[in-house]
């Protein structure tokens, strides 16, 4: 009998059975944590799950990447946008950083 550790069936990878994205896992296995490292960060998860998501990353890498890369340009996209949206606020909010990091 064989287990499903990955639902995508919102169109979003996911740990089957948790809101958690494949993505959070990835990245952090990428960054080169180990799987009990990553399951601390992620107490909610098995440590089963972890291993399951990372062989499903793994048996399906070329996907799973070009997934990821698309998310990241989404995400890109949205950052332009916004910045696009309001660049007045976005200044104000530079050099709010760049005091807080002189200070």
């Amino acid at each position: 009998m064989s287990k499903t550790y990955i639902d995508d069936s919102t169109g979003t990878l996911r740990i089957a059975g948790t809101r958690i994205s494949l993505d959070s896992i990835v990245y952090a296995f990428r960054d080169g944590q180990t799987l009990e490292s990553i399951a601390q960060s992620f107490p909610m998860l098995e440590l089963e799950q972890i291993y399951g998501g990372i062989a499903y990353y793994l048996a399906h890498k070329d996907a799973v990447d070009e997934y990821v890369r698309q998310g990241e340009r989404a995400y890109e996209a949205l950052l332009r946008s916004t910045h696009d949206d309001d660049p007045v606020f976005h200044e104000r909010l530079a050099a709010a950083r760049s005091q807080l990091l002189a200070s």
